[in-house]
Formats: structure tokens, C-alpha cells, sequence
């Protein structure tokens, strides 16, 4: 593990994530089911820590808000977070229940099931309005929340609150993260999607997340749908097809960078990693995206995902030679 500067964590945090955290653990056989795997990794998992890393590795100042167990996986998380560069003082242990463990299976080039244990109830999900630090919320350049936190009470009334006590301020990005076995069924997941959006800047998701927060699957409708319920920026992601984003400028459409793909699970949270650093930066949302594809390509090449987050000099390094 690499961890951020050693002045990461002075002042207030440049990103500010919220959600869901796990152990990881994957196999090391690729192309076989979990019943023939021999070796396995043990990794940092959950989409919004994910992101949280994946942007440290930028040389951000990053923080996440979440719950794991009080048991051995809670502390690793913990040790994790911390190498890793990211601020883990709004992590806590949830007492009587057990860090989330996730597996997956590895079938190239776009076959990945995963298999969730420990998240009934998770950790998580149990993360109250009244434990916010709505200063620390209020002050992140950019706040990150994912749709997975608005399925469960306490964390969906905990998730509104944190949004709205932002007011939209800066950069305030909703991953719609849509994981059909954390819902009742897709149009409930879209009713609560339907009061996060409001309180949002910049909504991320693939097709089908699309489908599920605004009804439409087809890229540039979906993007105009968000843009429509006051999205600043919409970015569709829509997997061997490259990526689409539409803000005030226009709508920019990039394609996938090529690579020999090992597990594409983590690949979404190095895009949003990426993402948050290049809006940070400044940059025109074409230069974003494009940034954000390659960042997303790289861990995509992987067995791991937070382990495997790229820095800003191995973006840049495949970035220019796929333009050259």
C-alpha cells in the first residue's frame, strides 16, 4: 500500500466519502468458480471507500464516513484506510454486529458475481443522522454518497440529512450504485433516488443505474433526464462503449481504453476516484472523463481494486500513449 502525503490530512477534506465498506476477498484463480479456488487476497472493499482511496492515490485530502464491526476485519479496515492515506477518524465500529465480507467470482472479460456476507444488518446501513460531523460534510470540496446508502433506515434519513445540509454546496456527487439484492425491488430504489437527486451537482452510473434512478437506459436521454432534475453534470457509463457526459458546455462521449480486462469490479470506483480529482483540478469535463476511462482501465487490468488504484503519473503515462 501507498499512502498520501504526510500533510493528507490538514485542513478540510478535499474529498468527503460516504457509504459502503467491506473486506474484500477474491480469488487468485482466475476463470473457475468459487468451489475450485485454492488462494485468496484479502482487500479494502466497499464502492464509497473504494473511491475514498482511489482519490488519496491523486494526492487528495480524503476522508470517508462509515461503520464496519467491532472485530479483527473492522481493524484491518481501519489499518487499511489509514495506509492507504485516507482519514478514517469518522469510522466506527458498530457494537454486536461484523464486517461485511464480500467474494467474487473472476470470469473475463465481463462475468464478476459477487457474494455479500455480513450485511444483514450491515455495519453500514447503520450510520444516524445525530453521529454526522455536518462541519466536516458542509467544508469537503467534494462529498460523495452512494444510492446503496438510502436503502436501509438509519442510513437513508442520515444520507438525506448529510445532502441537505450541503445545499448543494461545491461539488456534491451521487454514484447511483444500484445493487438490486440491497432493495425491495427497482422502483422503490427509484423513489428515494427521486429525493437524493435534488441536492446533487453531478450524478454517475452505468446503464442499467440509469434505468433505475430516472427510467431511461438509452445514454443521451439518460444523461438529459438527470440534467433535467437539476444535475450540473450527468456522466453514463456504459462499459465497452466508453463513457458519456453532458454538462452546460455540451455532451462528451469517450471511448473505452483498451485493455486486457482480469476484473472489472473496481474499475467504476477508480473512474470515480479519478473523476473527483479532475473536477478538483479544474479541468473541462472532456479532459475528466477521459482521465477518469483510463484510471478505470487500469484496475480493470487487475486481480485487486483498492490496492490496484492508480496514481496521477500511471494515468497520464497510458493516457498519453493511447493518444499518441
Amino acid at each position: 500500500m501507498s499512502g498520501a502525503p504526510p500533510d493528507a490530512m490538514n485542513g478540510p477534506h478535499e474529498v468527503l466519502t460516504m457509504g459502503r465498506i467491506s473486506v474484500d476477498v477474491y480469488p487468485q484463480q482466475v476463470g473457475v468458480g468459487l468451489e475450485n479456488v485454492e488462494t485468496f487476497g484479502k482487500y479494502l472493499g466497499g464502492s464509497s471507500t473504494n473511491v475514498a482511496v482511489a482519490a488519496a492515490r491523486h494526492g487528495r485530502r480524503v476522508g470517508t464516513i462509515t461503520r464496519t464491526g467491532d472485530d479483527p476485519f473492522g481493524r484491518f479496515l481501519h489499518r487499511a484506510l489509514r495506509e492507504f492515506g485516507v482519514d478514517d477518524s469518522m469510522v466506527a465500529a458498530v457494537p454486536g454486529l461484523m464486517t461485511p465480507v464480500t467474494f467474487c467470482e473472476i470470469f473475463p472479460p465481463d462475468d464478476f458475481p459477487l457474494y455479500f456476507y455480513g450485511r444483514t444488518p450491515a455495519p453500514d446501513l447503520r450510520i444516524a443522522a445525530d453521529e454526522l460531523d455536518y462541519d466536516a460534510i458542509r467544508a469537503a470540496e467534494v462529498f460523495w454518497v452512494t444510492v446503496t446508502g438510502l436503502s436501509e433506515e438509519p442510513s437513508r434519513s442520515a444520507t438525506l440529512a448529510a445532502l441537505e445540509a450541503r445545499g448543494r454546496a461545491g461539488i456534491t456527487i451521487l454514484d447511483l450504485d444500484y445493487r438490486p439484492m440491497f432493495w425491495v425491488s427497482r422502483e422503490v430504489a427509484r423513489e428515494q433516488i427521486e429525493r437524493a437527486l435534488p441536492h446533487v451537482t453531478v450524478a454517475v452510473g452505468n446503464l442499467d443505474e440509469c434505468l433505475t434512478a430516472v427510467g431511461e437506459d438509452e445514454p443521451r436521454a439518460a444523461a438529459a433526464a438527470l440534467r433535467a432534475r437539476g444535475i450540473d453534470v450527468a456522466v453514463v457509463k456504459q462499459g465497452p462503449k466508453g463513457v458519456l457526459a453532458q454538462d452546460t458546455t455540451g455532451t462528451y462521449e469517450v471511448a473505452p481504453t483498451p485493455v486486457d480486462v482480469v476484473n472489472g469490479l473496481g474499475a467504476g470506483d477508480a473512474f470515480g476516484g479519478a473523476l473527483c480529482h479532475g473536477l478538483l483540478s479544474g479541468w473541462d469535463l472532456e479532459r475528466a472523463i477521459r482521465f477518469a476511462n483510463v484510471a478505470g482501465a487500469i484496475v480493470a487490468s487487475q486481480i485487486a481494486c483498492s490496492s490496484a488504484m492508480p496514481t496521477t503519473a500511471e494515468v497520464e503515462t497510458l493516457l498519453k500513449g493511447a493518444t499518441s
